[in-house]
């Protein structure tokens, strides 16, 4: 029941060969399907592939937590008891608005090399795009979906999966898409990784310190809603503070005892922590500063998570309040619901995470160039050729892992006209990387991809 819906439907365990020039297998993959029964038009039906990230995660999180027809009841920002954990009927599934694809990538799930097939043929940014352009087109054909709306969802790497399949699908197999819908998102890794000279991270995590520090009540002046404060903060982030980074050693003391005040209303962090930083605090060290006087750590992938600190003297978290709360549940109870429900799999070990090293960074016409992998290029390519494709953009604000203002920035900074940027639907929830454990945000997403759908389906 959806919505007060009935929705009959059948569910699939099956797998896709993988073929080379010479039709030889290369690579088996391994999906779940959900598809409506009593559908006599598939023009009428839109059809969604879905996927997680890592790179090396399975599909289960947006299988098990988001999309799916049933789904893992665990607790919010809690740690979840012991066994028997509880699995529910998803009354926010998409089903009663797309079929549903779920895709285990080479490496993950049930998901392996065939033949002469090996690991490193799948485990790169291009090679796992192209090697699910070719899942997709296989689908489509031994389903029968070739004229069914499609749309592609993929959460964290994920997103970065989807721009670059996005682009796969249209140039090498002429197959436009409805829509992209990106989850915790990151195109651009620049934007969120702490080398040594990128300054942009910092500039791009400091709203989301922002949030979290507020959330946790760690401001001295804390403001009653936090959206104004965020755009606040976005502003300081990408003007003063961006120019005193700018300015390396040049910073005049004047000007550095400002921003260093800022920083402190802002983040709940001390003045002598952030100066000793020279300004630049990392995520790592973040999640481990902002409670430690309390013997706490905050959560990467949701800071609204906390946890026991560990090692009180260490300088980055030492683990994920977040991933330790929630993994058994969900790896028992879709182990529970792939043997019983589905009767599939007993004698076989499902990986929920992958070993997919090492991964190949190299990504497209810069491939061999040192650099960090830029994805954005591909989804903007995808936009310009396709004036019917559109994509929504979902950001958790307490999220440290993909922080929702570098996600909105790349988006900003695509080089795309203003037509094609106005297909870019974004929203915000009030949870972390993985929103839907939180129920409101999880709601709140299933409203926004439902109207995401109608409006772009053709089928209304």
């Amino acid at each position: 029941m959806i919505g007060g819906k009935r929705i009959d439907y059948d569910a699939v365990v099956g797998n896709i060969i993988l073929r080379d020039t010479a039709d030889q297998p290369t690579a088996e993959i391994y999906y779940t399907a959900y598809t409506q029964r009593g559908v006599t038009d598939n023009t009428r039906r839109p059809i969604m592939f879905a996927y997680n990230g890592g790179p090396g995660s399975s599909s289960v999180w947006v299988h098990m937590g988001l999309l799916g027809p049933r789904r893992v009841d665990i607790p919010d920002t809690t740690h979840t008891a012991p066994p028997p954990y509880h699995l529910v009927d998803n009354q926010y599934s998409m089903l009663d608005k797309a079929d549903l694809v779920f895709i285990d990538p080479v490496g993950t799930g049930f998901s392996k090399p065939l033949g002469k097939g090996k690991g490193k043929d799948f485990w790169g940014v291009d090679q796992d795009a192209n090697s699910l352009g070719e899942f997709v087109s296989r689908y489509l054909s031994e389903a029968g979906r070739w004229n069914s709306p499609r749309y592609i969802m993929g959460e964290s790497y994920g997103t970065t999966r989807s721009a670059a399949l996005a682009a796969v699908l249209q140039n090498r197999y002429h197959i436009d898409l409805n829509g992209v819908i990106l989850l915790s998102s990151v195109l651009d890794f620049q934007t969120i990784t702490f080398d040594a000279g990128n300054d942009e991270p910092f500039i791009m995590y400091l709203p989301s310190y922002a949030a979290v520090a507020w959330y946790h009540n760690a401001l001295s002046n804390r403001p009653a809603e936090l959206r104004p404060f965020l755009k606040e903060v976005e502003h300081f982030a990408t003007t003063d503070y961006a120019q005193a980074l700018l300015a390396g050693d040049n910073l005049s003391s004047a000007d550095r005892a400002k921003v260093l005040d800022k920083l402190v209303q802002y983040t709940g962090l001390s003045r002598a922590y952030i100066d000793k930083a020279n300004l630049r605090v990392n995520a790592g060290q973040f999640e481990k500063e902002l409670l430690r006087e309390h013997g706490l750590t905050v959560g990467r992938l949701d800071a609204r998570f906390t946890g026991e600190t560990g090692d009180p003297l260490s300088e980055e978290a030492d683990y994920d309040p977040q991933s330790s709360d929630i993994s058994s549940a969900y790896v028992s109870l879709f182990n529970q619901y792939l043997h019983e429900d589905l009767n599939y799999g007993r004698d076989k070990l499902y990986a929920m995470s992958g070993r997919v090293n090492p991964w190949d960074w190299k990504h497209g016409p810069s491939a061999g160039w040192p650099g960090h992998t830029n994805v954005a290029v591909d989804l903007a390519q995808a936009l310009s050729v396709n004036p019917r494709l559109h994509v929504l953009l979902n950001s958790g604000l307490y999220d440290l892992a993909t922080p929702y203002f570098a996600a909105e920035w790349t988006m900003d900074h695509m080089g795309i006209p203003a037509r094609v940027r106005s297909q870019i639907t974004e929203a915000e929830y009030m949870s972390g990387h993985m929103i839907y454990v939180n129920v409101p945000a999880l709601a709140q997403f299933k409203s926004n991809v439902a109207a995401f759908i109608d409006r772009t389906s053709g089928v209304n």
